[in-house]
This record gives structure tokens, sequence and C-alpha cells, in this order.
């Protein structure tokens, strides 16, 4: 099977901005609110379309069903592509929020996964925050009381990003993202977040946005404190360097930087590409594909031998399960 591409599903939302265009170049329109950009998804009615080859239009649901061997190899029986994959333009700070563990969702819909995600900075103001877990002591009592007070930003462990910073946030963990920042993020298929904290804003109707406080408390686990961009692990390679971001029960993302051509090993698994820096080829038999920031390319496990070529020096993100 040969790489697939997708049409973008391009969300419009309050704290968007024109980022996805002008840096990651999106097909959007004249509007100032566009916020992401799904670039793989298999969720509900949210589904990634193909957009040429052998399975053009074909959503990604009918390819996990009719070639899911092809597609995901040893992890052949999935019903479900397991990750989402999209980029996020913040020009505003977003809610504060946590997710539920896969237990958790599952008590909600039978259907719905938890969700555990990462983040990588493609391009971040100067000063622009993350909040990502809570000051070491505070307990669900302590977050409580900073609720009803307004002063939940006292409760938050907070620090400034630089692109290439990679983030970690898995389910249970408060977090926010801060305006400035555009980023790409990896994510278990789940669309489930709950809102803990809106900053006391109200939507566009003039009303505070709906909260649900008791749902994310049950949520949040107090035991992890404050969390930190990753520390890449470096990683033995022949050309270039590799590194470890993520290492996760869901996924395991790698970052590849390098300016000479080098073999990528699919080894019956599916890889998820996104270049970060730099552009060029990639070769996957008689396939050729343009590699350039903004670009997501999924390799099936089933996919030929895959070469990648730089035109110049590449940063490359690669994703896959464990």
């Amino acid at each position: 099977m040969q790489p697939l591409e997708f049409h973008p599903i391009l969300k419009q939302i309050r704290w968007g901005g024109r980022r996805l265009g002008t840096f990651l170049g999106k097909p959007i329109g004249n509007a100032a609110d566009y916020a992401e950009s799904w670039e793989i998804v298999d969720h509900g009615d949210d589904q990634s379309i193909v957009t040429s080859g052998s399975f053009e239009a074909w959503p990604l649901k009918k390819m996990v069903a009719q070639h899911g061997r092809e597609l995901f190899g040893k992890h052949a029986g999935l019903t479900q592509f397991p990750l989402l994959v999209k980029f996020l333009d913040a020009t505003d700070l977003l809610s504060l929020q946590v997710h539920p563990n896969d237990l958790q969702a599952r008590g909600v819909d039978p259907d719905e996964n938890g969700k555990s995600e990462a983040w990588v900075i493609l391009d971040a103001e100067p000063e622009s925050k993350l909040f990502v877990g809570l000051k070491n002591g505070v307990d669900r009592r302590g977050l409580t009381k900073s609720l009803e007070e307004g002063t939940v930003e006292d409760c938050l462990y907070s620090f400034t990003v630089s692109p290439g910073d990679c983030v970690y946030i898995p389910a249970g963990t408060v977090h926010a993202i801060g305006a400035g920042i555009l980023l790409a993020e990896i994510q278990q298929s789940s669309d489930l977040t709950y809102r803990l904290y809106d900053w006391g804003r109200v939507g566009t109707d003039g009303k505070p946005r709906p909260l649900h406080i008791s749902e994310a408390l049950a949520c949040v686990d107090f035991g992890r404190g404050p969390v930190d961009p990753v520390v890449p692990k470096s990683l033995a390679g022949d050309n270039g360097s590799i590194e470890e971001l993520v290492r996760s029960d869901y996924f395991v993302m790698r970052r590849h930087s390098t300016v000479d051509p080098f073999v990528l090993e699919v080894g019956d698994c599916f890889r998820v590409l996104m270049p970060l820096e730099g552009s060029g080829v990639l070769r996957c038999g008689d396939d050729r594909r343009e590699l350039k920031l903004g670009r997501t390319i999924l390799l099936p496990a089933a996919a030929p031998a895959v070469e990648i070529v730089p035109s110049e020096t590449m940063v490359l993100l690669e994703t896959f399960l464990p």
C-alpha cells in the first residue's frame, strides 16, 4: 500500500488565527479564527478523506474496515485509527482542561477513548506559556477552593516555550495552551474534554461557557505535579540525529534531524510523518511525495521500502504505535 495523504479538516474557533494558512500552507479562507487543522482522524463523523491514488475519496473509517491488515500490520484487528493528528494555532489563552483516561471515558461512552496527548511547538511569540500540571502540594481541596475564589492560576505550573519543545500530557493532567503558540499535536482518538476554568470569559452569546467542574475534578491526577518539556533521548542512527521524544502506551514519537538521505524502517507498523523544518522528498517504491512543513503523510504498515531525501537540513517528526 502506497503512502496516504488526507484533506485537512479545518476548525474555526474564537481563539484561532491565520497561521494555519500563512505558516503551514493550509487552504484557509479570509477569516481570522482558524484554530485547528485535523490532519488524520477517524472519530465519529470526523473522517479524514484520502486525497489521491487508488483510495482517493475514501474515508479513513473505510480504510480501517477494508484494509486494516495493510494499514496496521502487527496491530491488525484495530477497529478505529487510534490516533488523532492535528495542528493548533492559539492566538488567545485556551480554557483550563483535563481529559479522562480510557476507563473514565468508557464510563461515559463505551465507544470513546481516553485522551493522552503530546505537543511539539512550531512557533511561539516571546513569553508565550503553557500551563501543564499542578504545583507541588496542590490537592483536590486546594484546587476546588481556588476555582471558587478565581485564583486558579496560583495552583498551576507554567513555563515559557520555544520552538522545538515537546510536552507529553497524560490523561488526568490539568493543562491550558497560552496565547501566541502554534503546535503539532498527537493524541489518542478522542474528543472528550472537561473544561475546568475559563478565565472569567464569556462566549459569543455574552454568557459564560459551560464548565464541567465535577467531571474534571474526578479525572485530575493529583499525584502528577508539575510537567516540564521532555528531555529527548538520543538514539543511534547512521544518518543525522534521531531523538525519541515520547514513549507511552499509546504512541511513540521520534524526531529525525539530518541533511543526508536515509531509509526509514516501517517495521510492520504504520508511521505518521510530519516535517517540522526544511524540505525534501519521500520515495516509496514508484511513489514520490514532497516533504515540507504543514504536510502530513501516513505510511501504511504494508508500504514498500521508504527513503527520505532532504534537499536541506530537515527535521522530521515520526509517530507510531508501541
